[in-house]
């Protein structure tokens, strides 16, 4: 199943530049990176995201992150993808823009 991470474009820079996403500020601070599924996705982006420029949304295989990748309840009972480990880029299948709606809510793919 494909997850999605939506972040600034500035830690996807980065995270390049060493191979590897460690996560953004709530990731540290929570111990795990938050990933959504395509159809939680515009909610995350509405909640945490709206008003927000330059961001992207990165696109990975969730079968591929093996045991580190756990689903856990979360907002409204949905589970979602919580991955205990820091990403590898090689992990990233497509990176995708995020551009904000007229509502300021950042896009996701579909």
């Amino acid at each position: 199943m494909r997850i999605y991470k939506i972040l600034p474009r500035s830690e996807w820079e980065a995270a390049l530049r060493f191979g590897v996403f460690k996560g953004s500020a709530i990731d540290l601070q929570d111990g795990y990176i938050h990933f959504s599924t395509a159809p939680q996705a515009p909610e995350t982006a509405r909640r945490y995201f709206k008003d927000l420029p330059d961001l992207v949304v990165l696109e990975v295989e969730g079968d591929d992150l093996g045991a580190a990748l756990k689903w856990e309840p979360s907002r409204g009972g949905d589970l979602f993808p919580h991955l205990y480990a820091d990403l590898d880029c090689a992990h990233v299948r497509a990176v995708h823009e995020a551009p904000l709606g007229e509502d300021g809510v950042p896009a996701t793919p579909a």
